[in-house]
């Protein structure tokens, strides 16, 4: 009989999640497109970076936590920065705020770093709805291409900064007794 760790849970319920955020943005009214797309991303902004501080917690990863933090704290003012030293005009006319896309700089980093911190089945998913929250931002007309690419760009390159790749285990000590006077000891070290 098989128990399911909690790893395995955190992942299952990740995994669900995703698939049914994606589903319910993908069946989306058509006639209200550009309101839903628009929701969506503003949605996305918070989802993503809960969830990569979400799986800080559920793998009591305290060093992923700062990890996370540095690259956060990067993102966001290199972001606030470029905003306020370049100005560009909106493709709505609102302000001139529109290099670099805030909330693709944000999706973005939350999901490169599940993807650099926990792998891939974390990062797969999370770089889909980062895409989403980008393509909204193009498609509710406050960002163009380069806006998003850019917002991208910052928030992949500020993960990739501080963040390392989590290993459970770095050390482990392991003893093994047999029939007799036979004893085992072993050490494995992960790097």
């Amino acid at each position: 009989m098989k128990f399911m760790t909690a790893i395995d849970f955190q992942r299952k319920c990740i995994v669900k999640m995703y698939v049914i955020l994606f589903t319910c943005l993908t069946f989306t009214n058509v006639s209200s497109q550009n309101t839903n797309f628009k929701s969506a991303g503003d949605a996305l902004l918070v989802v993503l970076p809960l969830s990569a501080f979400a799986a800080t917690i559920i793998n009591n990863d305290k060093i992923g936590r700062k990890q996370f933090y540095k690259g956060f704290a990067i993102n966001f003012a290199t972001t606030t920065i470029l905003k306020l030293a370049i100005v560009k005009k909106r493709p709505d006319g609102s302000d001139f705020n529109s290099f670099p896309s805030g909330h693709t700089s944000i999706t973005f980093q939350s999901a490169s770093y599940l993807q650099r911190r926990y792998g891939f089945q974390y990062g797969i998913p999370a770089y889909i709805l980062a895409s989403l929250t980008a393509y909204s931002r193009i498609k509710s007309n406050k960002h163009d291409l380069l806006d998003v690419v850019g917002g991208a760009f910052i928030g992949i390159g500020s993960t990739y900064l501080f963040t390392t790749s989590y290993q459970k285990k770095h050390m482990e000590l392991t003893f093994s007794s047999g029939k007799g006077s036979n004893y085992l000891l072993g050490f494995n070290f992960t790097f």
